[in-house]
């Protein structure tokens, strides 16, 4: 049996849907043929919010699980000197402060070997002079990772696999300077790799521009063994519910959503429907926005972060779920949706306001010739839910939604062809592509 060893800074118990992709890797690669070694961080939920990435580990020691699955590598974890001081007052102190040792850090970890990240450097090296491994990948970001299978490639002779979850280098929202260092760390750290993976033709296309090396595309997708353990729950019927899951960035048009939503709560008597987010990280925002729309206060509800398979269960209760239009990227949750069988609702594709945030904010140029709305591909694909053109056409869909609930007591899902977005499926692709290295 081959041995991979796996390079993942998030991977549970911490929450976060980066941790996903390798967590899928270490749960079937055995099934193929791979035997799974990962090394990570210690992780633990203290805070349930952004803080847990910045939280100590819980010993000085690496710990090692073993399992049927594989064997798992948590080194020890020291918060810096910025994440100390968050820790300690909160984030309005001190800020500029904190931003100057991060980014000294963010600077000096791609030259040495230094930061709270560069234990799953040594624990990696510790493990490899003892054991022999077939290959090596790194998932990223952080894109360190790279550095450090890099080195570690050459140090042992052992291939490298680079798997970008995003792309690195070509964030147009950087500066100039910034953008051409991170471009020659790049192209340094991804010479001696064997193969670059990413998630889409998208992605694909951006890194090529600075990395030239065999390409291949996998997907994210659910975990069948979460969603087949939520599969009897079923959407409740006594109170419309919709749910958002994730990040809320800068061009979604979230204030526009919230404002549909409030005027359908002042166009109905005492409707019974609730708007959920859960585990986003600018909740505060959220709260704020909030203040413009008072009648909402009683309706919508923002939940701190849970584990996948505990927010699983949560969404299985819920009818609908929101999901605000990432474009020229596919984003993770959407698989999430797909796999609970509950209907989606795009918002927007084509919101006079919601394009606007996009060309301000939006950190990536269109690639012509690649689709540029890759949600509404999948939704029309699965035929998985609803895609709302503007605000105008939300605010006439709301009702519509309403009544028909009112009348069944759940919202029908008619989706198709969702089984194809399995984690366990784009896992034995990995597996193939191992084997031939």
């Amino acid at each position: 049996m081959k041995k991979l060893l796996i390079l993942a800074y998030d991977f549970p118990p911490y929450v976060s849907v980066g941790g996903l992709r390798p967590y899928a890797w270490y749960r079937y690669l055995k099934e193929y043929g791979v035997e799974p070694i990962v090394v990570t961080r210690q992780w633990g939920n203290k805070y349930a919010n952004e803080l847990d990435y910045i939280a100590p580990g819980e010993s000085n020691e690496t710990i090692v699980e073993t399992s049927e699955y594989g064997t798992i590598i948590r080194t020890p974890y020291k918060p810096n000197l910025a994440n100390r001081i968050m820790l300690k007052y909160g984030r309005s102190k001190y800020a500029f402060i904190r931003r100057m040792v991060t980014a000294w850090y963010e600077f000096m970890q791609f030259l040495f070997f230094v930061g709270p990240k560069s234990g799953l450097y040594r624990g990696a090296k510790e493990y490899l002079k003892n054991n022999k491994v077939d290959a090596i990948i790194a998932t990223g970001e952080p894109f360190v990772l790279f550095k450090y299978a890099s080195t570690l490639s050459k140090k042992y002779g052992v291939p490298w696999v680079a798997d970008y979850r995003d792309p690195w280098s070509q964030n147009k929202n950087r500066s100039r300077f910034v953008g051409k260092w991170i471009n020659s760390f790049e192209k340094r750290f991804t010479a001696n790799a064997s193969v670059v993976i990413t998630v889409s033709e998208f992605c694909k296309v951006q890194i090529e521009t600075n990395v030239h090396k065999p390409f291949h595309v996998i997907p994210n997708g659910y975990n069948p063994d979460a969603i087949d353990a939520v599969s009897n729950i079923k959407q409740g019927g006594d109170c419309l519910r919709f749910a958002f899951v994730g990040t809320i960035y800068n061009w979604h048009p979230l204030e526009s959503v919230l404002q549909c939503f409030s005027h359908f709560a002042d166009s109905n008597i005492n409707p019974k429907f609730e708007l959920n987010f859960y585990g986003v990280s600018n909740a505060d925002d959220i709260v704020c926005l909030l203040d413009k729309y008072p009648n909402l206060n009683k309706h919508v509800k923002v939940f701190p972060r849970m584990r996948n398979e505990q927010l699983l269960a949560e969404l299985a209760k819920h009818n609908i779920m929101l999901l605000l239009n990432y474009y020229s990227y596919m984003g993770t949750k959407i698989y999430d949706y797909l796999g609970i069988r509950r209907q989606i609702m795009l918002c927007y594709s084509n919101d006079e306001e919601a394009n606007a945030l996009k060309a301000k904010y939006y950190p990536t140029d269109e690639i012509k010739g690649l689709s540029s709305h890759l949600q509404e591909d999948l939704i029309a694909e699965t035929n998985s839910g609803i895609i709302v053109k503007n605000k105008e056409e939300l605010a006439r869909i709301l009702p519509e939604i309403y009544g028909e609930f009112i009348k069944t007591g759940f919202v029908e899902c008619k989706s198709n062809g969702f089984e194809n977005y399995s984690r366990k499926g784009q896992t034995k692709q990995l597996a193939e592509i191992i084997k031939e290295l």
